[in-house]
């Protein structure tokens, strides 16, 4: 079933040129369905690219599902322009009184800041305690996820000696569990962050579990009732991600590795492999399934769909 989104986003003749089946709210209001409603913070600075990352995996399953992104109203965004947040995103201040099936907090490159000293960090800490009662499922994404584990597990982050970028080997510590339904034992995935969390301080904490780690660290870290789904790397990348962020920080001078495992025969004029992209969408699929869909109430007064203004309301 489809994604609903607006006509005139960007990311729409993205997704219809790679066959993901898009629906607007025209079409969506004719058929007898419930969807989903899922409210996606993004944070990320190319927020066009992260909106089609995401949307083509939660495209990619039987359920009709409506999306409304959502911006820091505390926080100016300077790689995307001021007319495509007021075209296709809100703010928290107008969706607050309404009730969400699933959500996803994007990660951020901001890992050198103590998260007291990112900008809109009051506004992300009134969003995750909102989405305590107000969202049936939260999937958290790279530095989103070591924001969700500080804030409602007091778990903090620790800077690595080097970044850590590349694809890398995970395992599985549970199979039964359903989030990791069908993965194989050992699969891939993209990292790319400076710090870091404690394996330990998640084993000892009575509310976690490590349902799968790797050469990267912890990866997958869900809470016992199931409510919030933290993944520390970036399941949602595209192909050439890494590529892309490799030749941008050669270009700022940083002093940076080659991502590991990435480039065929570690050759940068070689492309790079996609080892992930199965696994990127069973883990979409899995989650909107066993834990928003099977677990939402049915109640429509209380599952209001959001609507993105057309233009001509500006």
């Amino acid at each position: 079933m489809p994604i609903n989104i607006p006509k005139q986003m960007p990311a729409r003749e993205v997704l219809e040129k790679e066959k993901i089946f898009v629906m607007d709210e025209e079409r969506a209001s004719t058929q007898d369905i419930r969807p989903l409603n899922i409210l996606i913070l993004n944070l990320m600075p190319e927020k066009e690219k992260t909106e089609v990352q995401l949307l083509r995996l939660l495209g990619n399953t039987p359920l009709q599902v409506n999306i409304t992104f959502l911006h820091m109203e505390t926080h100016h965004s300077k790689n995307v322009s001021k007319w495509h947040l007021e075209q296709f995103y809100k703010t928290f201040s107008s969706v607050k009184k309404y009730y969400f099936d699933g959500m996803i907090i994007t990660g951020a490159p901001i890992e050198h800041l103590p998260f007291e000293k990112v900008n809109y960090w009051d506004e992300l800490k009134e969003i995750m305690d909102w989405s305590k009662d107000h969202v049936t499922s939260v999937m958290h994404i790279c530095w989103g996820a070591q924001a969700a584990l500080y804030h409602h597990y007091g778990i903090g982050k620790f800077e690595l000696p080097s970044k850590c970028s590349g694809i890398y080997k995970h395992t599985i510590a549970d199979q039964t569990v359903k989030l990791v339904r069908g993965f194989d034992e050992v699969y891939f995935a993209p990292h790319s962050r400076y710090t870091s969390v404690s394996r330990e301080k998640i084993m000892e904490h009575p509310e976690l579990k490590l349902l799968s780690e790797g050469e990267a660290g912890p990866f997958m870290i869900m809470s016992k009732d199931e409510k919030h789904i933290m993944v520390t790397g970036h399941l949602e990348y595209d192909t050439d991600t890494l590529a892309i962020e490799y030749e941008r920080d050669l270009k700022k001078g940083l002093d940076i590795q080659m991502p590991e495992n990435y480039f065929p025969n570690n050759d940068v004029n070689e492309q790079p492999l996609n080892t992930w992209r199965s696994h990127s969408h069973l883990l979409f699929s899995n989650w909107l399934n066993y834990y928003v869909y099977q677990e939402t109430p049915y109640e429509q007064d209380r599952k209001v769909k959001v609507d993105v203004p057309v233009p001509n309301e500006f």
